[in-house]
């Protein structure tokens, strides 16, 4: 990665509050930014303050290098939190690639200190799950196949086909994305102590919607499951009843 980037270029916030009782930071999915949230952050009520991680390689952060190594960039969004002090009632909410990078950042706050009330964790199976696919080494064409795959709305997507020069400046940080989700391995240790709750769309292609019970072994705390209908990206249709769920785990 680039050198010189700062604590506040990893966090941004969607959502202040003067007083915040709950703080969620949000990790976005493969190939996506801080802005994937911007619609969630405006569905809570008073108190709730609402971050998502802005990962480089992308969008104002699009000159910086981005990282294929998911441990890495763990590492790094980890110093960016704790660089903040301690922070009352903090929760994680994690989309696909989004949810194992948050799942190992609870990991390293939890170590240093700084307590997670809650790890949500959405369309992903447990971190002991493997992806056999190599995506990250196929043809651009081969990559937006499975980005259309995946999308509540694939035809956005086909304008990277259309326009060589925005897939240049797209792909790179999507096949970074790809590469570190695909060449993760977990690394056993001790449970979380926060509580896990995992969200998953009914008709997603990448997990069965039971696979989701596999992070109960994950944590020492309470696990709570909640199925929506749709795909992968069933969120971008329930937007307003998965921030009603989460609003709900925050107790705000």
């Amino acid at each position: 990665m680039a050198g010189g980037s700062t604590d506040s270029e990893w966090l941004r916030t969607l959502r202040s509050e003067a007083v915040a009782r709950q703080h969620l930071l949000c990790f976005p999915p493969g190939g996506g930014s801080a802005t994937a949230y911007r619609d969630l952050a405006q569905r809570f009520g008073v108190g709730v303050a609402v971050l998502a991680v802005q990962y480089p390689g992308r969008q104002d952060r699009l000159g910086e290098d981005p990282i294929t190594d998911l441990i890495a960039l763990a590492d790094r969004i980890a110093q960016a939190v704790l660089a903040r002090g301690r922070i009352a009632r903090l929760s994680l909410f994690g989309h696909s690639m989004g949810a194992t990078v948050a799942f190992e950042t609870a990991r390293r706050l939890e170590r240093a200190g700084q307590p997670v009330a809650t790890l949500f964790v959405s369309g992903r199976p447990a971190p002991t799950f493997e992806e056999t696919q190599r995506l990250h080494l196929a043809s651009d064409d081969e990559l937006i196949d499975d980005l259309v795959r995946l999308a509540a709305d694939p035809a956005p997507l086909e304008l990277l086909r259309a326009e060589p020069g925005l897939a240049e400046l797209v792909l790179p940080a999507v096949r970074a994305d790809y590469r570190a989700v695909e060449t993760y391995r977990y690394q056993p240790g001790e449970p979380l102590r926060a509580d896990i709750a995992a969200l998953v769309g009914t008709e997603d292609p990448t997990m069965r919607p039971e696979q989701a019970d596999e992070w109960r072994a994950h944590t020492s705390g309470g696990f709570d499951r909640v199925t929506f209908p749709g795909g992968h990206f069933y969120l971008d249709e329930h937007v307003t009843e998965v921030a009603g769920f989460v609003a709900r785990h925050l107790g705000a």
